[in-house]
């Protein structure tokens, strides 16, 4: 079982990318969440799901665990095949998804492509009780940020500057854009200090 592939994206469209990684082209499906964070020429890492039927082996790529999981869940209902899955998470964000299934609201499901009523109940019902909820999620975005910041504020200090100095960017920085990596603020603190 493939978990993850990384390499350099040498195609892009909305639903496909094609990463070569180390001489090999693999074309993986993506929804269009995450497309918007590729880009041909970078080297990317897709978490992957790898559907095997008798006519083929299809490869399904997410930007991160989170989006996979999700996938995953929605493609254990009845009903809901791989490409229901996808039309879903290209859609809504994933935050959308768990807050419209803890929510019971079926009419926003229903307003996906190919989700009629009763599909879009048997989602929620299916699904209600394994999502975790909204609040499960601000508090995992909480302990994230604060792992992020730690670690950023740790290399720098490493790397020499001060850790009050450190500090004050970093949490502005994160406070700014709170979706950054760790990479990405350590370079840009490095800019600001």
């Amino acid at each position: 079982m493939l978990d993850y592939i990384s390499g350099e994206v040498v195609e892009l469209t909305p639903t496909v990318v094609i990463i070569d990684c180390n001489g090999l082209g693999y074309s993986i499906n993506i929804s269009l969440n995450t497309y918007q964070y590729l880009a041909v020429g970078r080297r990317e890492k897709l978490y992957v799901y790898e559907a095997i039927r008798e006519d083929a082996h299809v490869l399904y790529g997410f930007r991160d665990k989170h989006e996979r999981e999700m996938f995953l869940l929605l493609i254990s209902v009845s009903g809901v095949g791989t490409n229901t899955a996808r039309v879903i998470l290209s859609s809504m964000s994933v935050g959308e998804i768990e807050a419209t299934i803890a929510s019971g609201n079926s009419k926003l499901l229903k307003t996906v492509k190919g989700i009629g009523a009763k599909t879009a109940e048997r989602i929620i019902v299916d699904l209600k009780d394994k999502i975790k909820a909204p609040g499960d999620a601000l508090i995992m975005g909480a302990l994230a940020h604060s792992e992020t910041e730690n670690e950023a504020i740790s290399a720098l200090v490493m790397l020499g500057f001060l850790q009050a100095a450190s500090t004050k960017v970093v949490r502005k920085l994160l406070t700014e854009s709170p979706q950054m990596t760790v990479e990405q603020v350590i370079k840009a603190a490095l800019k600001l200090l």
